[in-house]
């Protein structure tokens, strides 16, 4: 008697390999490695707690371009025009609601997650667009799909140009985020706290639903074996539609969180993360969530610590740390050996 594979048995089935600790002992070490080079406690404190702040945010950026490669092998280099048109959305949103934030206290709260969720939706709503026109046509191609994505952000900066302008505009951090905690002698910025419950947030939401949900369960199995869970009647091509979507969503709040890092957004915004958004997910291995947190985390500690230590080395010491990290694991520090 015969029993039907059900799409969560093919995902199960999946070998899961001990889970590998080396990556976060060598985080570890670089933050304990830093206190003698550093000297002053406080300084240290004031430099780890920025340092992390900063790669959650790059983590939030870089999860979206992770989570399309990863589940869908799709090389998006038309990132970047996500994380722009998140960070120009928040600004109108913002500046829509400029009155009602001006009170302060929660209601400057409410403009910015507001502004969030609206860049988000815009974002996923672009990225469904995207997906259907420019990236359909070249699924497995991988040159190709480099070449027309990269057209695709060229295209979409120049339509954010015809919108907001080719000029920078402000995005000011609200008053309620604005300011820093003492601990000792040591700063701590409000909004890089915000930013970093925001990114564990993330990297919570993307592990959970990808390893404890049913949808989460058949785009693995739908990785695994797209034939088998489409043969099962589920529609595989929806959900990694959906992947897309997402990811595309992630983007825009990744562009709006950056946007309040820098306090100002430009059309080239994208762009000139997506060099850094590259680095993070070769650290981590191409397609893994995992790998890109801990990149991220890695590269956010390294700009921070070289960037006080010795800023010259700080323009540099990203490709750095790329390089050494491929040295010692050529696939990054969590491949992926699903495909």
């Amino acid at each position: 008697m015969s029993t039907a594979v059900t799409p969560t048995d093919q995902a199960q089935a999946v070998p899961k390999a001990d889970f590998d600790r080396k990556p976060l002992w060598m985080l570890g070490l670089v933050m304990l490695a830093a206190v003698p080079a550093i000297g002053s406690g406080s300084t240290w404190l004031t430099l780890t707690v920025a340092g992390l702040a900063m790669g959650f945010i790059v983590f939030i950026i870089a999860s979206g371009l992770t989570l399309v490669f990863g589940l869908m092998d799709v090389l998006n280099f038309g990132h970047g025009v996500f994380i722009a048109l998140g960070a120009f959305v928040a600004t109108s949103v913002m500046g829509g609601m400029a009155g009602f934030s001006a009170q302060g206290g929660w209601q400057s709260l409410v403009a910015i997650f507001c502004a969030m969720l609206v860049a988000m939706a815009v974002a996923g709503a672009v990225g469904l667009a995207f997906e259907r026109l420019i990236v359909r046509p070249v699924y497995g191609l991988h040159l190709k799909q480099i070449l027309i994505t990269m057209g695709g952000m060229i295209v979409g900066e120049e339509i954010i140009k015809m919108i907001w302008g080719p000029l920078q505009i402000a995005l000011p951090l609200p008053d309620a985020l604005r300011g820093s905690y003492l601990i000792g002698d040591a700063s701590i910025e409000k909004y890089r706290l915000i930013a970093s419950a925001i990114g564990a947030l993330v990297f919570a939401g993307l592990v959970w639903t990808l390893s404890r949900t049913k949808i989460g369960l058949l785009i693995r199995a739908g990785v695994q074996d797209r034939e088998m869970v489409e043969s099962l009647g589920y529609r595989i091509k929806r959900l990694f539609v959906g992947v897309f979507v997402a990811g595309s969503a992630l983007a825009g709040l990744g562009g709006v969180m950056w946007g309040l890092y820098q306090q100002n957004v430009s059309p080239q915004i994208g762009a000139q993360v997506n060099v850094l958004i590259f680095i993070v997910i070769i650290i981590g291995g191409l397609g893994s969530t995992l790998g890109c947190f801990i990149g991220a985390l890695l590269v956010g500690l390294m700009a921070n610590y070289a960037g006080f230590l010795a800023p010259k080395v700080a323009l540099f010491s990203n490709i750095a740390l790329m390089v050494a990290v491929l040295l010692w694991r050529p696939q990054g520090l969590y491949p992926v050996t699903n495909r």
